[in-house]
């Protein structure tokens, strides 16, 4: 039984989106459902010494977060059919022949990531690109990101290359959920369930 896991580089990620958009566009989502989010988190401001002058320590960050495809995945807990499953290579998915779409899995995700899909009438999420990785490809938001600030693999591999890697924020704590996401931090990035920013792009992300 092989598992598989995404990786995230921190120190790579400018923020630019193109992950997203390749998610979107592969998967042919409408605005509503987001598979893959990235999150600007900012924080800092100017201090003013003495004499008048003014010094700023501004900083911001970004997270590139889909599914992290949870070792205790909260959807699936509280899904009612059975709809949310994890299967043999650790891809937590939506099985759509059981799914209500009563968004408890959306409630429950402290992650946000299931998506109310209207026109289905069905929760949609990051399924790992499952077709794509049986085919022998990676993840299309992997495929996409310019400056490789994304990997992905098995998690034997992930772990050897990244280590354990940290918990970013502006994500709450991992505690719970286990997810099986490796983070590698940036210069300012911030650790996890901490509240020393503000996100700057909520509409973008909830």
């Amino acid at each position: 039984m092989t598992k598989y896991a995404f990786a995230f580089d921190a120190a790579r990620c400018t923020g630019c989106k193109t992950c997203n958009l390749a998610c979107k566009d592969y998967h042919d989502l409408s605005p509503e459902v987001t598979f893959r989010r990235v999150y600007e988190y900012a924080g800092g401001g100017f201090v003013r010494d003495e004499k008048g002058c003014l010094t700023n320590n501004v900083w911001t960050t970004y997270v590139s977060m889909n599914c992290n495809h949870c070792e205790n995945p909260a959807c699936v807990e509280v899904c009612p059919t059975g709809a949310m499953h994890r299967d043999d290579q650790g891809f937590v998915s939506v099985d759509h022949d059981r799914c209500v779409g009563c968004k408890y899995c959306e409630m429950a995700c402290p992650y946000n990531v299931p998506s109310y899909d209207a026109e289905l009438g069905q929760m949609r999420k990051c399924d790992g690109c499952s077709e794509r990785v049986a085919a022998g490809e990676t993840p299309i938001c992997v495929d996409a990101c310019p400056l490789y600030a994304l990997d992905f693999g098995t998690e034997e591999e992930m772990r050897k290359k990244h280590g354990d890697g940290v918990w970013l924020a502006p994500l709450p704590s991992p505690d719970y959920t286990k997810p099986t996401t490796i983070m590698s931090a940036a210069k300012n990035s911030r650790p996890g369930g901490t509240h020393e920013g503000t996100l700057a792009n909520p509409k973008e992300v909830r």
